[in-house]
């Protein structure tokens, strides 16, 4: 049963070019793989990697000498390599993929071959290129943000992730249920809480293939969150096409390569990462319903965490403020109580009155 839902899901979840965008082709002088009708870089490799699951996916490396960490992509469901091409070699993206069944990889596309897929295109990372655990970038965009989130939650010592125009699941991009079944696919929702890496997010508000509340949801279940980019007008396939997307993605991994490298789980929202989000207030309006929620909780947790920063007069005044709110709404709900109490208190003398008036009338 289960394997013919997943069937189902498939259906609905990939579409692959056809025909593919490209061709294997191999120079006859050299013996490699080229993709055509690209011409040949001489940083650019065309591999063919073997996944667990029986497939041969096709992948591109782009060697950047000069970089200090590497970026894996994972890309939508509707494109393949020769499409992304001339993009991957604008962002400097280091290794992308194929899933099965795109382009020229072999096999047909489902849930669990792109997980094979992924962790096919890491491996090579790691054996083919000594690319450690630690200085690799995830990136996964709409679909992508599948294969992306099931390998990061593997990966403690990961050094980011992100994610472009992510699903909370496969089911959810369809219908807004409110908890995960078990035929639904790429839940990302319940993965997401187990990354423990800085995650940025980029979502366009105007996407109506997957709502940008999915983003939304994700950033704020993010253990370490990166600020996160809400793109105005942007809709599911037009994001890098926005001059803040390049510029806010090429900030997020200048901010991480300058960070130690090394992940500790016991890492608070207080580090780096989390300032930017305070300190900007671009992508605070699109959180607004979600800030009134968590005002609340702000004004009674930020006291323990400032209790020993004497020299930040602001903050301490900003929360006082707030606690003093907190308090006259706390007393507030104290008269509340007590005046139920009053009212409780005068409905039971009456009934009790009304009791004695019945028994001296049965009397």
């Amino acid at each position: 049963m289960g394997g013919v839902t997943s069937s189902m899901a498939a259906k609905f979840a990939f579409f692959p070019p056809n025909p593919p965008s490209y061709k294997l082709v191999t120079d006859e002088t050299t013996g490699l793989l080229l993709l055509s009708p690209f011409p040949h870089r001489e940083n650019v490799e065309v591999l063919k990697l073997p996944t667990r699951r029986g497939t041969e996916i096709v992948a591109i490396y782009i060697r950047h000498p000069m970089a200090t960490t590497t970026l894996l992509y994972s890309h939508g469901n509707a494109a393949d390599l020769g499409q992304m091409y001339e993009l991957f070699i604008e962002l400097s993206i280091h290794l992308s993929y194929d899933y099965s069944g795109y382009g020229q990889s072999s096999g047909k596309p489902s849930e669990q071959n792109t997980y094979a897929d992924i962790e096919a295109a890491y491996r090579c990372l790691e054996e083919s290129y000594g690319a450690k655990q630690e200085d690799i970038i995830l990136y996964g965009q709409s679909v992508g943000s599948g294969p992306t989130l099931e390998l990061a939650a593997r990966l403690p010592q990961l050094r980011a992730v992100v994610l472009h125009s992510p699903i909370l699941s496969g089911l959810r991009v369809m219908y807004p249920v409110k908890r995960t079944y078990w035929f639904d696919i790429y839940k990302n929702i319940d993965k997401i809480p187990l990354v423990h890496c800085p995650v940025l997010i980029i979502h366009g508000t105007s996407d109506e293939v997957v709502d940008c509340s999915h983003g939304k949801q994700l950033w704020e279940l993010c253990k370490e969150k990166y600020e996160p980019l809400w793109l105005t007008g942007g809709n599911h396939c037009d994001l890098e096409h926005y001059p803040e997307y390049l510029r806010h993605l090429k900030k997020f991994i200048s901010t991480i390569e300058k960070s130690p490298s090394q992940r500790y789980s016991s890492r608070r929202s207080t580090d780096p990462f989390e300032q930017p989000r305070k300190s900007t207030g671009v992508f605070e309006v699109a959180r607004k319903s979600t800030d009134r929620r968590e005002k609340p909780r702000k004004s009674t947790d930020r006291p323990e965490k400032l209790k020993n920063q004497t020299n930040n007069m602001d903050k301490l005044e900003k929360l006082r403020i707030s606690f003093d709110q907190l308090e006259r709404s706390r007393r507030s709900v104290d008269c509340h109580k007590k005046s139920r109490k009053s009212i409780n208190h005068q409905l039971e003398r009456a009934r009790k009155s009304v009791d004695r008036l019945d028994r001296i009338r049965t009397g």
